[in-house]
């Protein structure tokens, strides 16, 4: 019988989704290995990556943080955004990790040093450390160049067609393909389908590893959808996009939140063409006939204000459907 603080777990996604499971996950075992999506393009980390031809470091920095065990001011640190002058908006932890990669000669061993002083619990690695451009074909055959510019210029809400990077090939880490492949539970998302989690099932090696692993394979959805990305998109929507950029990939479980968000919240968000993803009994009947099974919880975490997933619940129906297929012994 396996134990169940040896199982070994990766995430794959971008920032925001990817940090907000890591905290939950992180207090069942410490063999957790973050793969993060390197197509940032915007912001802090899109300046620093033009600027000194290095991969985006904003989301790896979000995920560092989530695992992270030391004080709260370290965290703070981490977090702070400068206000005024020519660094005005600029994230320290990313100078930070900057920094860390040109002291020790290399991004990944810049990455690992940072990890160690911020005692973080297992490990957080970049997809690749090319210089990835992400491209959105919409249905209209526009094509959008940057991941950034996905999110921005598709104001008119045209569904995208696919995805897609250049250069066409992308090498992935060696030890990120290892860790898919000896894996106990992979976990895609939550986080944003186009730009965070499909670009990296962009990467051939990355998708082979995908369906050559004997791990389980979880997809989280998003509890809302996002008014560029996936404007009205269903369950089913998401997960056919997955397959579509992916073909072969095998998803055993989605994790769909299955509480309904206050009228407050409802309208805020619908103001912003965003609304709530939930399943439908005709999706339900749909999605088991493709053989991936279903858990529905309550993963909303309280607020007057924002709608994010509660990651303590969310880590614990993984954790739990996970004991029950191997019917694990603690």
């Amino acid at each position: 019988m396996v134990n169940l603080k040896d199982i070994k777990i990766c995430t794959i996604g971008g920032g925001t989704g990817n940090s907000t499971i890591l905290k939950g996950l992180k207090k069942y075992t410490k063999n957790i290995t973050a793969i993060v999506t390197v197509a940032d393009d915007g912001g802090s980390s899109g300046m620093l990556r033009e600027d000194l031809k290095i991969i985006p470091p904003g989301d790896i920095r979000a995920c560092l943080i989530a695992l992270a065990n030391t004080e709260k001011s370290m965290e703070k640190l981490m977090k702070y955004r400068f206000k005024e002058g020519n660094l005005k908006g600029q994230s320290f932890g990313n100078l930070f990790l900057v920094a860390m990669a040109d002291i020790y000669k290399d991004f990944v061993n810049g990455i690992k040093e940072t990890s160690n002083i911020l005692a973080i619990t297992g490990k957080v690695l970049p997809v690749s450390l090319d210089n990835i451009t992400l491209f959105a074909e919409l249905e209209d055959k526009t094509i959008i160049e940057g991941e950034s510019n996905i999110a921005l210029l598709n104001k008119n809400n045209k569904k995208i067609k696919r995805v897609f990077v250049s250069p066409e090939y992308v090498e992935p880490l060696d030890e990120v393909v290892y860790e898919i492949l000896n894996s106990d539970i992979i976990v895609l998302g939550p986080g944003s389908l186009y730009t965070s989690i499909i670009p990296n099932l962009l990467i051939s090696n990355i998708a082979f590893a995908l369906k050559k692993t004997k791990a389980k394979i979880y997809y989280v959805l998003n509890i809302m959808t996002e008014p560029a990305e996936t404007y009205n998109y269903s369950v089913l929507e998401h997960i056919q996009a997955i397959l579509n950029h992916c073909n072969g990939l095998k998803i055993d479980t989605i994790v769909v939140n299955n509480e309904k968000i206050s009228s407050n919240l409802e309208q805020r968000y619908n103001k912003f063409n965003s609304r709530q993803i939930l399943l439908t009994n005709y999706e339900k009947n749909y999605i088991k006939d493709m053989k991936i099974n279903i858990i529905e919880e309550n993963l909303l975490k309280k607020s007057s204000y924002y709608v994010k997933h509660n990651e303590n619940n969310l880590a614990k129906v993984i954790y739990d459907d996970y004991i029950k297929y191997i019917n694990v012994v603690d």
